[in-house]
Parts: C-alpha cells; sequence; structure tokens
C-alpha cells in the first residue's frame, strides 16, 4: 500500500468539484460534488443523536433500499437540521436538480449539510450552487483540493488523502475527505466523511467492512464530546478497477479492510488534531488492557476528560487527571498496577507506576507535552488487548469560537 496524490478524484471513474455559492458563508467555497461516470456501490455510517438533520434521514433511505448511487452533493454553513418537511424537501430538490443535470435518478443522488442547526438551506442558492458544481466538476487532483476545501466549516485545513493496493493483481485506488473541528465525540463522530474507490466488492461486504472499521477509527476520536446531528460516513466503490468481485472474507478482503482503515485512521486523526482552537493532537494509547472493549473505553475516556484536555494546553504533566478518567470510565482494573508514560517526538517519561507518581523531571515533562502531537500511553499490566483514542488540547479560543457561532 502506497499514499499516492489527490483525494476523492485519486480512484477511477470519479470526479469532483468546489465552488462558491453564498449559502451562509461569503468568499469561500461552500459547496462540493462528488460523481462517478458510473453507478457506484455504497455503504453508510450515520450519526447515533436521535436528532438526525434531514440529509441524514435522506441518506439512510438511500443507502439502505437505493439500488446504486452516483453522486454526493455537500453545502456548509447551514445544517438542514431541525427543518421539518422543508428541509426533506430541500434534500429532494437538491437530488432532482443533481440527477436531471448529471443524467441520474434523484434516488442516486445523496446529500449533505453542515453548519447552523434550525435554519433552513436557501434552496435557489443551493439549485444554482449545483449547476455551477455540475459545471465545474474534474477528475483533477485540483478539483479534489477544492471539495475538501468546500465542504469545510470551522476547520483550519483541508484534510484529504488516497492510497492505492494491489488485489487480485489488479491496482485498487482509495480516495477520501472530511471535515470536522467541533460538536465532534464518538459514536460516528465523522461530521462529514466521503471515501472513493475503484474496487469491486459487494454492497454487503463494503457495508461491513465500513461498519467494522468505525469502530476503531471515527468512533475513537472526540473534540468536545458533543454528538452532531448530521455525522454522516459514505463509501462509493464503482468497480472500475477490474478486480474479481469482493464477495467473501478472504486475502482481497482483507487488503481492501487495511487500506480503508489507514484512509479512515488518517481522516479520524487529521479531525482530532484540528479541534476547535485546538493546539495539539492529544493520543491516548491502552496497551495490556484485560479486553478490547475496555482498552477503547479507557481510552475514550481520557481524551474525552475536560481537565485532562486543560492540562495538556497547558503542558502540564498533571497525571493525576488522567488517573481519575481512567477510573471513572466504567473499566475494572488495579491501579497500582498501571504505568502511564508521556511521549512526544521530544521523548518519553515515566510519569506513574505502583500507585504512585515516578521521580521524574517537571522540566522534561513540559517538554514532552509542548509538542504538537503529545500521546498518553497506559500500560494496564492486565491482558494483551489495546486501543488508541485522538482527541485535542482544550484552549480558550474553543469557548471563543463556540460563543458566537450563529453570527
Amino acid at each position: 500500500m502506497k499514499e499516492i496524490q489527490g483525494g476523492v478524484t485519486a480512484a477511477k471513474g470519479f470526479l469532483a468539484a468546489g465552488v462558491e455559492v453564498g449559502v451562509k458563508y461569503q468568499n469561500r467555497k461552500d459547496m462540493a460534488l462528488i460523481t462517478s461516470t458510473v453507478p457506484c456501490r455504497v455503504a453508510g455510517t450515520f450519526t447515533s443523536n436521535v436528532v438526525k438533520a434531514a440529509p441524514v434521514q435522506w441518506d439512510m433511505g438511500l443507502v439502505e433500499k437505493s439500488p446504486f448511487v452516483q453522486a454526493v452533493v455537500v453545502n456548509t454553513g447551514i445544517a438542514n437540521a431541525c427543518t421539518g418537511k422543508q428541509g426533506l424537501d430541500c434534500c429532494r430538490a437538491e437530488a432532482e436538480c443533481a440527477g436531471k443535470l448529471l443524467g441520474i435518478p434523484a434516488e442516486a443522488v445523496l446529500v449533505a449539510s453542515t453548519g447552523v442547526i434550525g435554519m433552513q438551506n436557501p434552496v435557489d442558492r443551493i439549485l444554482v450552487g449545483i449547476e455551477k458544481l455540475v459545471a465545474a466538476k474534474s477528475d483533477s487532483p485540483e478539483a479534489a483540493e477544492d471539495a475538501a476545501k468546500a465542504i469545510m466549516t470551522t476547520d483550519t485545513v483541508h484534510k484529504q488523502i488516497a492510497v492505492s493496493v494491489e488485489i487480485s493483481g489488479k491496482t485498487v485506488t482509495l480516495g477520501g475527505m472530511c471535515k470536522g473541528s467541533g460538536m465532534i465525540h464518538p459514536n460516528m463522530c465523522t461530521m462529514l466523511g466521503f471515501v472513493t474507490t475503484d474496487v469491486n466488492i459487494s454492497k454487503e461486504m463494503l457495508q461491513k467492512a465500513l461498519s467494522a472499521d468505525v469502530v476503531d477509527s471515527f468512533n475513537m476520536i472526540s473534540v468536545d464530546g458533543d454528538t452532531s446531528t448530521n455525522d454522516t460516513l459514505l463509501v462509493l466503490a464503482n468497480g472500475l478497477a477490474g478486480n474479481e468481485e469482493i464477495v467473501t472474507e478472504g486475502e482481497d478482503y482483507d487488503i481492501f479492510c487495511q487500506a480503508l482503515h489507514y484512509i479512515t485512521t488518517y481522516l479520524a486523526k487529521k479531525m482530532a488534531g484540528d479541534g476547535e482552537g485546538a493546539t495539539a493532537l492529544f493520543e491516548c494509547k491502552v496497551v495490556g488492557a484485560a479486553n478490547k472493549e475496555d482498552a477503547r473505553t479507557l481510552a475514550k475516556s481520557v481524551i474525552c476528560s475536560s481537565l485532562t484536555k486543560a492540562a495538556i494546553f497547558g503542558h502540564d504533566a498533571n497525571w493525576g487527571r488522567i488517573l481519575c478518567a481512567l477510573g471513572y470510565s466504567g473499566a475494572k482494573f488495579d491501579p497500582e498496577k498501571v504505568d502511564l508514560y508521556f511521549e512526544s517526538k521530544s521523548g518519553r517519561l515515566h510519569i506513574y507506576g505502583d500507585g504512585v507518581g515516578c521521580d521524574y523531571s517537571e522540566e522534561e515533562a513540559t517538554k514532552i507535552l509542548s509538542d504538537p502531537e503529545v500521546t498518553a500511553l497506559v500500560d494496564m499490566h492486565m491482558g494483551d488487548a489495546e486501543a488508541t483514542a485522538w482527541g485535542c488540547d482544550l484552549s480558550y479560543d474553543y469557548v471563543k469560537i463556540n460563543a458566537d457561532y450563529r453570527s
């Protein structure tokens, strides 16, 4: 497997575009399109929030019932959530407009929105935007980048990646992009994520791969403990790589799953590190846990702790906050047997062991915690299970950004 240039247009047959429409933002791209030259099989995972935005409801129906999909239309600025019948009518209008312009059924067009909850999308502007997107679509790397930039809200950087692998003698490509900076918390916390691939795989195996993958990728990140109404992760596979169709588990399926996990983990970490107001990516790796579920629970508890996140922002080796977060996670363990380390590119430091704090240099700890990527390594000494979760520090700017988000 190797990383290659591009994002959602890297795989054969996929085109994209990003344009400025003025849905809410001014002087920036705010609508994106992904489309395939041929029909695609689709898999999706969505927010666990009971309050689901209109686009989520639309897409869940298509992922379950539509025989194929061929395009995705995305807008930022307005979430189209808590908008009633008018919001669902907007989704249908978008799909019908894109379908007519692309020559495909409306039921082959997925839609996604992100932004302020409770506002109605300006349908007329959205439809004009779709016309612009269809006219601008291209399979170039620049088009993929435009699309990745167009789905940003409070993100500070666009997020995209592409990889290629060999499956049954054919080169298979996967490309992905996502957005997410705030209102991000485990239980399908992608905000918006899109993966395109030219692999030939059955719809059932594609969904199986995605559902298994999110447990250890997107569901292992948190920025602020809020699960969005709009979380959507879609994978479109058009089969143009020409590999023998993947219809069962086996070597080909495993290779595809590894490539998918590389894409999703990369994007998930980019989201965590770009949390609103963040200055550092904060990773917690739990090893030696009794079982996988405990490992996940412990790691997520640490990166979700507001006090720990604040300590990371202050470059303060306040290990008591981490022990506290482990303790209230719900997993059972003996705190006398836990070892805790802080790691970064500046080094590794043993902070806690045998039930007490270690004799370490606060100056060295501060140096480690001052790097842009910081890891808390926790060894439970109870088994061989492990898991990793990703979050970010909690800064003053998080409050500033969210205090006036609607304006």
